[in-house]
């Protein structure tokens, strides 16, 4: 039988915190979603000022960012350069901007963390900042 370590709320809490601070940082307003392994929400912290949609593609970027075990600018990368099929996986490809981290810990993926509200790679800045507020 396996051992792995588990997202608690005390990780969520410094990861939506250090995600926060980034943006806030860099004067940015943007949407933070942290997912399980399986994707499933766990955290969502909508800014002031962070358009309504925001929260919602954000949790789609750490859903799939979680149940691919890879950041989510992969997947808009190799859509980008023409394999559009790829956009046929319907429950998969609403979160496939740049954006999404996934939380690796001992090589095995716990969660992710997915951000919106900015540039693409302002989102993913702010998503690693979230996931370096914890020991990986």
């Amino acid at each position: 039988m396996l051992t792995r370590s588990v997202l608690t709320s005390l990780e969520i809490d410094r990861i939506v915190g250090a995600a926060q601070a980034e943006a806030a940082r860099n004067g940015w307003t943007v949407a933070i979603g942290v997912a399980d392994e399986g994707g499933h929400p766990l955290a969502l912290h909508r800014m002031d000022g962070c358009a309504p949609i925001g929260a919602y593609v954000a949790m789609e970027k750490a859903r799939s960012a979680a149940i691919g075990r890879r950041e989510t600018k992969g997947y808009e990368d190799m859509i980008n350069a023409g394999r559009t099929a790829f956009l046929a996986v319907a429950e998969f490809s609403r979160g496939l901007l740049e954006g999404g981290v996934p939380i690796l810990v001992d090589g095995q993926c716990i969660g992710a963390i997915g951000v919106s509200g900015v540039k693409p790679d302002q989102d993913a800045q702010i998503a690693r900042a979230g996931v370096a507020a914890i020991p990986t």
